[in-house]
This record gives C-alpha cells, sequence and structure tokens, in this order.
C-alpha cells in the first residue's frame, strides 16, 4: 500500500480534522484534554468512558486472535492509546465505526476513558469507513474483505466501481476478492487463518468442482506446493491428465527437522511462523498483529526502517 493510497484512506476517516488534532492523534503520547475540541457542529474529539462504547454490527473483521489483541494492550499499558477510535452516537451510547481492536485491548488494561472522534454517520458509511480503517490500517484479512464488499453491493445497491472508488481500490482487486465467497466455506477458513495464500484460491476458482477445488488445496497445503505447480496441478486436472483427489488418502510424515527449525524461529521472534520447504526452496512467513509488534520483529532481527 503506498503512502499515497495510505494517506487518502486516513483522510477519509478523519475528513474534516484540523492540523492541531491530527498531531494529537498521531503522537506518542496523546494527552488530549477533558472538554472536547470543537472540530464543526457534528464532529469532536473528546475523551468518553470505555463502558459507552458498543461493538459496530457493520465490522467487516470477524477474527480478533486473543494473543494480538493481548499483546496491543501490553503495548497501550506503556505507550497510552497513540490514535482516537471513531464512533457515532447511537441512543445512550457510542458505536465503534473504527477502532475495535483498541476498543477490545484497553478493556484488558483497565483504561476507564478512550479519546474518540465523534462522527455524524449512516449505516452506509459506517460500513465504508470501517472497511478503509481495516484494509488501510489494520490489514484485513482476504475473506472479511470480500464479505464487506459484498454487503455494501446486497444491503446499500453500491456496483464494483461504487466500492472502488469509496475504498481507494481498483475495480479489479473488488471483483477478484469477491470471487473468493465463490469458494466453499472450509477453504474460506484456511484462507482467513492463513493456510492458503489468495494467489492459491484464485489458482483453484480455475476448477468449477467443489470437491476438486478442496482437494487441490488439501494438496497445495499438504505438498506445500507453489502457486506455479499450483496451476500446473489445475490444468492438468483441467486437461483430466490428473484426478485431483490423487493421492488424498496418503499421509505423509511430518519432517521433523523442518518442524523443529520453524519452532525454534518462533520461539525466536515471539510470533507465529511458517516454514516452507519443498525441493530445496521455500519461503519464510513471519505473522504479526499490530504496527508495535511489527517493530518488535523488525528490532530483533536488526532491521531499521529509518
Amino acid at each position: 500500500m503506498s503512502k499515497s493510497a495510505l494517506g487518502r484512506g486516513l483522510g477519509a476517516l478523519m475528513g474534516g480534522i484540523s492540523s492541531t488534532v491530527k498531531s494529537a492523534a498521531s503522537s506518542p503520547a496523546l494527552n488530549l484534554p477533558q472538554s472536547s475540541t470543537s472540530l464543526d457542529n457534528r464532529e469532536r474529539v473528546e475523551l468518553i468512558p470505555v463502558s459507552q462504547i458498543k461493538a459496530c454490527p457493520f465490522q467487516p473483521r470477524r477474527d480478533f486472535p486473543a494473543e494480538a489483541i493481548q499483546e496491543l494492550a501490553e503495548s497501550m499499558r506503556v505507550q497510552g492509546v497513540l490514535q482516537p477510535l471513531i464512533v457515532r452516537p447511537s441512543g445512550d451510547h457510542y458505536e465503534l465505526i473504527a477502532g475495535e481492536r483498541r476498543w477490545r485491548a484497553a478493556q484488558l488494561t483497565g483504561i476507564t476513558e478512550l479519546p474518540v472522534l465523534i462522527r455524524q454517520a449512516d449505516d452506509q458509511k459506517v460500513l465504508e469507513l470501517a472497511l478503509i480503517e481495516n484494509l488501510q490500517r489494520e490489514n484485513l484479512n482476504s475473506i472479511d474483505e470480500a464479505f464487506g464488499f459484498a454487503q455494501l453491493i446486497k444491503q446499500f445497491q453500491l456496483k464494483q466501481d461504487e466500492i472502488a472508488i469509496r475504498v481507494g481500490k481498483s475495480r479489479a482487486s473488488v471483483a477478484n476478492a469477491l470471487r473468493l465467497l465463490q469458494l466453499p466455506e472450509n477453504l474460506q477458513a484456511q484462507i482467513q487463518r492463513g493456510e492458503l495464500s489468495v494467489g492459491h484460491a484464485k489458482v483453484i476458482l480455475g476448477l468449477s468442482s467443489p470437491m476438486d477445488q478442496v482437494a487441490v488445496a488439501a494438496r497445495v497445503i499438504r505438498e506445500q506446493l507453489s502457486v506455479r505447480e499450483s496451476e500446473e496441478l489445475v490444468a492438468q486436472i483441467q486437461q483430466g491428465k490428473t484426478p485431483a483427489a490423487k493421492q488424498e488418502g496418503v499421509k505423509h510424515a511430518p519432517d521433523v527437522h523442518l518442524n523443529a527449525m520453524q519452532q525454534r524461529l518462533q520461539e525466536r521472534l515471539g510470533t507465529k511462523v511458517l516454514l516452507r520447504y519443498r525441493k530445496g526452496k521455500g519461503a519464510v512467513e513471519i505473522r504479526f498483529f499490530s504496527d508495535d509488534d511489527l517493530d518488535r520483529i523488525l528490532s530483533i532481527l536488526g532491521v531499521s526502517i529509518d
């Protein structure tokens, strides 16, 4: 994601904020005054009790890993809340538009008040802003992203090109994301868990039979096939040269050396690591769950972003 695209996305989220408030919202030690800071007649930043904030029914993110929330809570205990949440008034409470991870983490820290930007927004705008916030700030997984797009289409009758404009993506990206929802639910779950990449999923979508799709996905994961190897496998199946479920019942013994190395990497980095290896080639996938988590991992690896 380019810096300019990210800026546009956050600008849409924080629309109308003065430069003074932007500076305060992004500073390492956010210390907003108890009295509200007036932005216009509709928006203001203020501290409100955590108990008055409720989850949003339009939140596109469905998975909030407990480990990641705990790590964010630890960071908040040390650094404080670096950016305000975005909420809208709803009866006698406030409903989250963006910042649910921070809200959940705050409840673990014992923080009683949170800085918020209060916005007036209808349901469609809430979903759009929640998508932008997740896509450009919190790395929404591809399946939750697709469900968010589908909700905009079904509930608000938006077209794919309209969605693309609103979330800062190309129409092709929106279309490709929506195609993932054509996969069987268990394959969608594998994508959400990071077991199956979007690249592999796009290849598997070339098969019309759900049974073939499931069988190929199982082989891709079990044999750690690359996208190129998966393309070759799908092409063979389409040409009738290879049964999709070939060797599906064969159990492969785990590589104890590979597993031991993966475990050592996870212990060293303090996060989930997936080590793929096949015929002298492979990849190391390191998972992170927040910007602070990424900074910590980069520090361990001795990588400077300055």
